[in-house]
């Protein structure tokens, strides 16, 4: 940690995995702005839509206003989060200010939800694959990571209010209709992002109550490859007969959210009764987490 705060990682920022990520991300998100959302005056989130916002209204160069209001987050980033991560998101930005300059691609399409769902979709494929590079093109990022740190707030609250205050600008600049596609493009484009960034084997929590408990652990372990976790508890304590109460084993186990619904349905045969719940997780590190199963995948 003490080595990304205090210096600069070039052989990271110009790894042949970053600049991948990098290049293609900016490219994405540049075939975005042009072929879908400039032209039909439709926003995305954060800086990006502020940008946006600005040159549709007032015709200030588009580069010029991502370069001018994504600096002070940047020197934010460079300060508080990361020399190497400020780099890495400096040298996104400019590349996509320098592809937005050269680059000319005709629009490509005029109906709204097309532009909304496909325009919100490339802008967040691009946004997922920057992040995925250790950068980022929009410093909403950085003031949303700072504020959650330093106030009461979630990071989801701070975004929610500072996008919905952009949207309101679009409402009054634009007209209600094209504010509320921009909403549709801004949630489209946060829902990819989430998906390309955290992958579609986003990690998840499942918790198993069961009175056949052993069963259910032979299942998890050897027929889909799963390490797990037990704990010792009672299960019973029913309204009905409170007084009633047996021994088990709780067992946890750390799963992706495209098995869940296998490993369910295989638990549910064995004890129909079973109580499990589900818990999202952000990060795994160590363990067995990737090992296949045999019988059920």
């Amino acid at each position: 940690m003490a080595n990304t705060q205090n210096s600069i990682d070039w052989k990271s920022i110009f790894s042949p995995s970053a600049i991948t990520y990098t290049l293609s991300g900016v490219a994405l998100a540049a075939i975005a702005l042009e072929s879908f959302l400039l032209p039909n005056k439709f926003l995305d989130g954060g800086v990006t839509g502020i940008a946006i916002l600005v040159n549709l209204g007032f015709g200030i160069d588009l580069n010029l206003l991502l370069v001018l209001i994504n600096l002070p987050f940047l020197i934010m980033a460079y300060k508080k989060i990361g020399k190497t991560f400020a780099v890495q998101s400096t040298f996104s930005v400019f590349l996509l200010t320098i592809v937005l300059y050269f680059l000319e691609i005709p629009t490509i399409t005029e109906d709204k939800v097309l532009i909304a769902v496909f325009g919100g979709f490339l802008m967040g494929t691009g946004i997922g694959l920057i992040i995925r590079g250790g950068g980022l093109i929009d410093g909403f990022e950085v003031i949303t990571e700072y504020f959650n740190k330093n106030t009461a707030f979630t990071a989801s609250e701070i975004t929610l209010f500072l996008n919905s205050l952009i949207m309101l600008a679009a409402a009054f600049v634009f007209g209600v209709e094209p504010a509320m596609y921009s909403i549709l493009t801004y949630f489209t484009a946060i829902k990819t992002t989430d998906y390309v960034v955290e992958g579609f084997e986003e990690y998840t929590a499942l918790t198993i109550i069961s009175k056949e408990h052993e069963k259910v652990k032979e299942l998890i372990v050897k027929d889909f490859g799963k390490a797990i976790s037990v704990y010792k508890g009672e299960r019973g304590y029913l309204p009905e007969t409170f007084h009633i109460k047996y021994p088990c084993d709780i067992i946890m186990t750390v799963v992706t959210r495209l098995e869940v619904h296998r490993i369910k349905v295989a638990i549910q045969e064995i004890d129909p009764k079973a109580f499990f719940y589900v818990q999202t997780i952000k990060e795994v590190k160590g363990g067995i987490i990737k090992q296949v199963g045999k019988k059920h995948v």
